[in-house]
């Protein structure tokens, strides 16, 4: 699953490829390290039907089975069963949005370790803006860490499906739906989920590549701050 991406983009680049027509992204900054719970920007349609670019946390609300015994809830970053009820709910187009991206890793075992295996779009050192197929959730009460108590946010997640050639013989279980055409993110925002359902499906062979394992996907950049990539269990098994 993917738990850690990079957004090393900035505001008008997000704008320019998506079509939105509201900033609430103020100054935004590239994004090196993007892990779950995090805050990152997301394309949505807002109440007004203005396509609007703003900030949202990483983690739907977890299903009901999952949170048995639990005091928490720090959310589902992958979703793959859209024909879930849980997820059902959510796949209209007022709830569906685009999720920035440059890289995103998937964990790969380096002599023993689980080190993050980075893919982007791309040749050299260019790293393309892409979008992952997202979801989201306005307002959404509960406690997402005990020690943080009771909140109330905007919360995403985005879609996976199963890997393609570059992807799977580093992780053969799935990789994130990536929309790169300007027709797919149309499709994406705005059409009947019968067609938009179309768009769950991998990114075509040789699209992709490996840029680097470890904490960046930069080899030559300084570590991230916080220390090793953190465990995370995210609920993407049959029942989702």
């Amino acid at each position: 699953m993917c738990n850690l991406y990079t957004a090393r983009t900035n505001p008008h680049a997000i704008r320019q490829a998506s079509g939105a027509a509201r900033d609430l992204l103020g100054n935004l900054q590239p994004l090196p390290g993007i892990y779950p719970d995090y805050a990152a920007p997301i394309v949505r349609t807002a109440a007004d039907g203005v396509r609007e670019m703003a900030m949202a946390r990483w983690g739907m609300p977890s299903p009901a089975f999952a949170l048995r015994g639990k005091k928490s809830d720090p959310g589902v970053t992958n979703v793959r069963n859209t024909a879930s009820p849980h997820w059902r709910r959510w796949l209209s187009p007022e709830h569906r949005c685009l999720v920035p991206l440059t890289a995103f890793s998937e964990p790969d075992k380096v002599e023993g370790k689980s080190v993050p295996a980075w893919f982007a779009l791309g040749k050299g050192d260019d790293r393309p803006l892409a979008f992952f197929a997202g979801i989201w959730v306005p307002q959404w009460t509960s406690t997402r860490k005990v020690k943080e108590g009771e909140v109330t946010a905007d919360l995403y997640a985005f879609l996976t499906t199963e890997p393609n050639a570059e992807v799977a013989p580093i992780h053969p279980k799935a990789m994130p739906v990536i929309l790169t055409e300007p027709e797919e993110l149309e499709a994406w925002m705005t059409a009947p989920w019968g067609a938009a359902k179309e768009l769950q499906r991998p990114l075509p062979d040789g699209l992709l590549r490996v840029v680097g394992h470890g904490k960046s996907d930069q080899p030559a950049e300084e570590d991230l701050p916080g220390g090793d990539v953190r465990p995370f269990q995210s609920w993407e098994g049959s029942l989702l």
